[in-house]
This record gives structure tokens, sequence and C-alpha cells, in this order.
């Protein structure tokens, strides 16, 4: 198992091995006059967040915070089950999403409708946060942790319950899924590679690019992240995000536009496959071999992604 990365100016990065794959999913952690833990990951994530913690020789009752950036089970999913072993700690979360944590039922129904026999080996147990123990963090809001300051922006588009959250310390923020999913492997080819994270039910691209105008404008020397890892280049982050957007609706367009009368599944899979061939040829044009690792994660994300277009072109055309 990895060892946490440390980040610089007392952040840290614990791989949660979501999925059982290293790089996919991590956590923050912030050291200092108040310990805050920013992601969680689903719950078979979070005996690798509490070994992370031991290795950084942190104490769970030292825990004072920990928030989540959308309540996505991949980023709030395992929230409740390492509350219960940090007894001092409180959760922060988007107004929108407070809800779904004290009551998980309705993101269980959810996921068990999408994910099927795979759910208990994916996200069991969800467990309830109590409301006392939840805190909404409105847009603009701030957290004051002694020696730094995060401040809380609204940044929907991936998910209306989605918050960035800025450190005055690092001058760094972090999105989430907001503006996209970052893949560290492609750093050995000295690529730094940014896709839009455009997953159901909520995803709106021109909500998205308003979002990363905000995060644009607080000019941050880093991005944090949820998978994975942190980029010191943000300019570059913002030109591939408004770079891939409209080509990954515009190729989904075109893969419906040319199976017009087949049924859902056969669309979302021409739109899924797609996308994934647009991405393929993009790397092989960077001589990345085809065989590398991080088409697992592109096979994934295209997945995914190809679902929230799908769904949001229906959506559209209503």
């Amino acid at each position: 198992m990895a060892k946490a990365v440390d980040l610089g100016h007392g952040i840290s990065l614990i791989d949660l091995y979501d999925l059982e794959l290293p790089k996919r999913t991590g956590a923050y952690v912030i050291e200092g006059d108040e310990l805050t833990i920013v992601e969680t990951s689903a719950s078979p994530s979070v005996p690798y967040l509490l070994k992370g913690l031991d290795d950084l020789g942190l104490n769970l009752e030292d825990v004072k915070h920990i928030i989540v950036t959308h309540i996505h089970l991949d980023h709030a999913g395992g929230v409740g089950l390492l509350l219960e072993k940090c007894p001092n700690a409180t959760v922060y979360v988007h107004p929108r999403g407070k809800q779904h944590l004290k009551d998980p039922s309705k993101l269980i129904k959810g996921a068990k409708a999408v994910y099927g026999e795979k759910f208990d080996e994916l996200f069991d147990p969800i467990v309830p946060v109590p409301e006392g123990r939840l805190q909404e963090q409105d847009d603009s809001s701030q957290l004051n942790l002694g020696d730094r300051t995060l401040t809380f922006y609204d940044t929907p588009g991936h998910a209306k319950h989605h918050f960035s959250i800025h450190d005055s310390k690092s001058n760094s923020i972090f999105t989430g899924d907001t503006i996209g999913v970052y893949y560290p492997d492609l750093l050995e080819f000295d690529v730094e590679f940014v896709l839009p994270s455009t997953s159901p039910n909520q995803f709106d691209p021109d909500i998205m690019l308003d979002s990363l105008g905000r995060v644009e404008s607080l000019e941050v020397d880093a991005i944090n992240f949820g998978h994975y890892g942190q980029s010191r280049n943000p300019k570059r982050v913002y030109a591939q995000i408004r770079e891939w957007l409209p080509r990954f609706l515009e190729v989904s367009e075109a893969a419906l536009e040319s199976h017009q009368g087949a049924n859902l599944d056969d669309q979302t899979e021409a739109v899924q496959k797609a996308l994934f061939d647009l991405i393929a040829q993009h790397l092989d044009s960077l001589n990345v071999p085809k065989d590398h690792k991080v088409y697992q994660f592109i096979k994934l994300d295209a997945d995914v992604c190809g679902l929230g277009i799908v769904d949001y072109i229906a959506k559209t055309k209503r």
C-alpha cells in the first residue's frame, strides 16, 4: 500500500484504492490546529484512510472536520463509517446534500438500481450521519482552522450538491469532480492530462464551465482533484476542460444520430464507445502504449461519462 504523499503546506494525499485501484480516489489530510479530512470515498476505502492516518501519526480523536465535496458515493459513501471512528468530528456538506447523508435511503436505492449485485462489494455499508454532526456550508462561507481559512464555493455542473474548497495557506483548491478527472499515471510520459467528469444525472456543460470560470478567477496555485492527485498547472487544467467538454458532446451527439431508432442501451453503448475511441486516439498520438494501465481508468470514466451525456441530451430534447 502506498504511503501518504506530502503535498506541502501541511497537506497530505492518502490513496483510498477505490474499486481496489491505486490512484483512483484520494483523501486529503490537512494538519495543523484543526485536523481536517477532505473526501472519504466509499466505505470499502475507509480502512485505507484509517491506515494512512495512522502512518502519518495522527489520532482519530483529533479529527475535527470531515468535508465531502459532494455526495456521490465514491466521494462521500464512507463518511458515516469514518465518523464512527472520529468521536470529535463534524461533517461539512453542501446544503443540497445534507438530507441524503442524514438519510441515505435514496442514495442506496439509486446505487442498487445501477450496480445491482455489485452494490455490497462497492459501497456497503452506507452509514447515516447524525443530524447533530452535520454542518451545511453555504456559498462563500468560511471555516477557520487557526493557521488557515477554508472557503466554500458552490460549483455545480457535475452535480448540484457540489462545492469546491479553497485553502488560504496553500492557495490551492479541492475541486472534487467539478473541473474534471486527473490521470497521474500519464506523468511518466510528461503528459498532464485532465478530462471532464460528466456522470449522471445532474451534469450540465454550461453550468460546469461557469463553475470552472469561478475557480479560475481565484488564481490558485494548485488544484487538488478527487480523482486523483494535485496539479500545479491550473491554466493547463482549465484549457483541457474547455477543449474536451465540447468534443465529448460532439462525438456523443454524432453517435446518437447514427443510432436513431435503437434502444437506449444500444445508444448508450455507442456513446460510451465513441468517447473511449476519442480519448484513445489522443493517447495514441502521444505514444501511450495501448496496454498501459491508464486505459482501465479511461474505460471506467468513458462509460460513466457516456451515461451522463445521454441523460443530459435526453433532458434537453424534451
